[in-house]
């Protein structure tokens, strides 16, 4: 079972600071961290906090597809999200096991990763700035920006993955990691090239529009225009 949401109660840890008070038994240092983890001839502390951000932002689109799978108002791209959000949260079950290979906590969260958290729920939020107010065509296109950013985020931390991979001495943790890097890159790059390629539909659809029409449309007509998005 993965976790979406780090608390104390699952074990969470993270690093205390002047602005960030953690009771003892659930605050580490980057001693602690480098005790924890296996001598790979890197700073493993450091590698620690990356996958720790690398975990939130995979956690963080979990609940992103979530949140935009129930907003959409058109059949295929509710079926794209939803697709792509189980993909995701197999990638954060991915990332919880190699993290527990390596002798760590998966409910670390470094203090990399808490602004990670922070810029994703800021993310989501702004899906939401407009609702009730926005045409529906405005909103299909927030909800895929969102999406087009969390995967553009995704696909840069793979293949940054990929790299530090290679880094690793010759062994068991870097054939795990090698192995989920062959898994999960292929899929983010279908996730970034499918976000790029429906933003960019989209926009020459409503380009191409009459802008007219479009206005005069009552709101049960724009959103059964919306409906019939990609139809054809």
């Amino acid at each position: 079972m993965t976790t979406l949401t780090p608390t104390k109660d699952k074990g969470a840890t993270t690093k205390p600071h002047p602005m960030l008070y953690i009771e003892g038994a659930h605050a580490v240092t980057s001693d602690v961290l480098a005790d924890q983890l296996p001598d790979i001839g890197l700073n493993t502390a450091f590698v620690a906090d990356v996958l720790s951000a690398m975990l939130t932002h995979e956690r963080c689109g979990v609940h992103l597809y979530r949140a935009v799978s129930g907003r959409t108002n058109n059949p295929i791209l509710k079926n794209k999200y939803r697709d792509f959000g189980r993909e995701t949260e197999r990638h954060v079950e991915i990332l919880e096991g190699l993290v527990s290979k390596m002798g760590g906590n998966p409910n670390y969260v470094s203090p990399n990763a808490r602004a990670v958290e922070g810029m994703n729920t800021k993310v989501l939020e702004a899906t939401y700035a407009g609702s009730g107010a926005l045409d529906p065509m405005t909103q299909e296109m927030v909800l895929l920006d969102a999406v087009f950013i969390a995967e553009s985020i995704d696909h840069a931390n793979w293949q940054t993955l990929s790299i530090l991979v290679e880094e690793f001495p010759d062994g068991d943790l870097r054939e795990s990691f090698a192995a989920a890097v062959a898994e999960v890159e292929e899929q983010e790059d279908e996730h970034l090239g499918w976000a790029s390629d429906t933003k960019q539909r989209l926009i020459m659809m409503q380009t191409k529009s009459s802008a007219m029409a479009t206005i005069g449309m009552k709101a049960e007509e724009l959103v059964a225009s919306v409906r019939d998005w990609f139809s054809e």
